[in-house]
């Protein structure tokens, strides 16, 4: 991260890390909680339900919800997460400000045309930055993507080009981009938060 940070002339705390911890246990967070991490990233209500108790105590500690929040989980998520990176609809967005407990969103934006993606496209963005912007409990900052997985990490930085270029254009300064294979391509080209897991942790185990 600080190469990458260096290469585009930046400064390595302008980047979040956020471990992604998903089917790992809640000993895998208190370890790198230790270590100075405090990001983490799941995909998963019910499988971060479990682990909550164990990792309640971690002061400083933020949790990034970074999967497919369905309808009937909202508020399960809300209660847990600190941050949720993935609404795509209005109707989604409204469900959690109707909770009535102030959050930090971003909104996903689908880039690619894989069926197996979601988000919301990039010409429904303005139709919904302001849907999110009228919800008081909701505090939009940021954008998030995912590109077609590639072992040729330069094979994402188009879709990094167009986030930063969304971003910029609805006056969104956080990016959520990269994974363990590209981010640093994400970093160079301006992401403000990156979702690793694998070369913190290891390869996952089977979910």
């Amino acid at each position: 991260m600080e190469r990458a940070a260096r290469r585009a002339g930046r400064r390595r705390d302008e980047i979040t890390l956020v471990a992604i911890t998903k089917v790992f246990p809640a000993s895998a967070i208190r370890e790198a909680y230790a270590l100075g991490v405090r990001h983490f990233g799941e995909n998963y209500v019910q499988e971060f339900e479990r682990k909550a108790p164990e990792v309640g105590d971690l002061a400083e500690a933020r949790f990034h919800f970074v999967g497919h929040l369905q309808s009937n989980k909202v508020r399960r998520a809300v209660e847990l997460f600190h941050l949720i990176e993935t609404i795509d609809s209005d109707r989604i967005a409204r469900k959690i400000n109707d909770i009535g407990a102030e959050r930090e969103v971003f909104l996903e934006v689908k880039l690619s045309a894989e069926e197996a993606k979601r988000g919301a496209a990039a010409d429904a963005l303005p139709l919904l930055v302001d849907a999110v912007r009228a919800c008081p409990c909701l505090r939009l900052t940021g954008l998030m993507t995912m590109p077609p997985w590639s072992e040729n990490p330069e094979e994402s930085r188009p879709y990094f080009q167009e986030l930063r270029r969304l971003g910029h254009q609805h006056g969104l300064t956080c990016l959520s981009m990269g994974m363990s294979h590209d981010f640093e391509v994400a970093i160079e080209e301006g992401a403000t938060h990156v979702r690793v897991g694998s070369a913190l942790f290891g390869p996952r185990r089977s979910e």
